[in-house]
């Protein structure tokens, strides 16, 4: 299906998949290749996005990986802070998406830097967030803890219900890799996840060299972009309308050939 995403009034055609660019302010996320502290190399990281072809920055100062230092809230926010200035400086006009869990934090972005999306790493935990997305209208990124297909589309109906009567328009679902998953849960989650599209919302898959992958194939975060373009393309292939990716300009390049094939 062809879905459009509404920021700010200015529309964003899905019917080619896009690719999101991450640019990580954590000291401690889990592939060191993203981390990005100074302003100069915030800066660089944007700049090469864009450059590489990327349509969307997705900028995120809490790591999610497992035995990361807990991070407040104030300090998340400082974090943003810093780093959305600079982006906002030298990509003025690219889609921001802001990756956090917490409601205070989603209301501080949207109105102070204007970011267009809000992308939700903790399935709605926060009891605020639903209501704070509703009024700020922004996309919604939806991101699944469930460890299997049958419990993330149970979980989907419900919460995008509840998101619809708040009267939240734009939701983007993300199945997401590597959240409350065994490894063969990954794998089996990946092999069904055409079937989400009977929600008939836009999909996002964030794969980019997890332990899904190097795990598996007894290799290191940094060798696994090999491993991160075949499970890109699979899911392209099962209905992905966006790719979370580390490495752009490879996805960039997968998506043209399958646009082509396609064609």
């Amino acid at each position: 299906m062809n879905y459009t995403l509404n920021m700010k009034g200015q529309l964003m055609d899905l019917s080619e998949p896009k690719v999101m660019g991450i640019l990580n302010v954590t000291p401690d996320s889990f592939f060191a290749g993203s981390r990005k502290q100074t302003e100069y190399d915030i800066a660089q990281r944007a700049n090469e996005i864009i450059e590489q072809g990327g349509a969307m920055i997705d900028v995120g100062a809490y790591s999610t990986r497992p035995g990361a230092a807990k991070v407040s809230a104030e300090e998340e926010m400082r974090r943003l802070r810093m780093a959305l200035a600079v982006v906002r400086h030298e990509q003025p006009n690219v889609p921001l998406s802001v990756d956090t869990f917490r409601a205070d934090v989603a209301r501080m972005v949207v109105e102070e830097f204007g970011a267009d999306i809000i992308n939700d790493v903790g399935e709605g935990a926060d009891p605020d967030m639903f209501r704070m997305v509703a009024r700020l209208q922004v996309p919604y990124i939806l991101m699944s803890v469930q460890k299997d297909l049958h419990d993330t589309l149970m979980v989907f109906a419900q919460k995008v219900q509840q998101l619809r009567d708040l009267g939240q328009k734009d939701i983007i679902l993300d199945p997401g890799f590597g959240f409350g998953k065994t490894l063969d849960d990954n794998y089996r989650l990946m092999n069904e996840m055409e079937k989400l599209q009977v929600l008939q919302l836009p999909l996002l898959v964030g794969i980019s060299r997890k332990s899904m992958i190097y795990k598996l194939l007894g290799i290191t975060q940094d060798e696994a972009l090999n491993g991160t373009t075949f499970l890109n393309t699979i899911a392209l292939m099962k209905g992905a309308d966006i790719l979370r990716v580390h490495d752009v300009k490879e996805a960039v390049e997968i998506v043209k050939m399958y646009d082509r094939l396609r064609s």
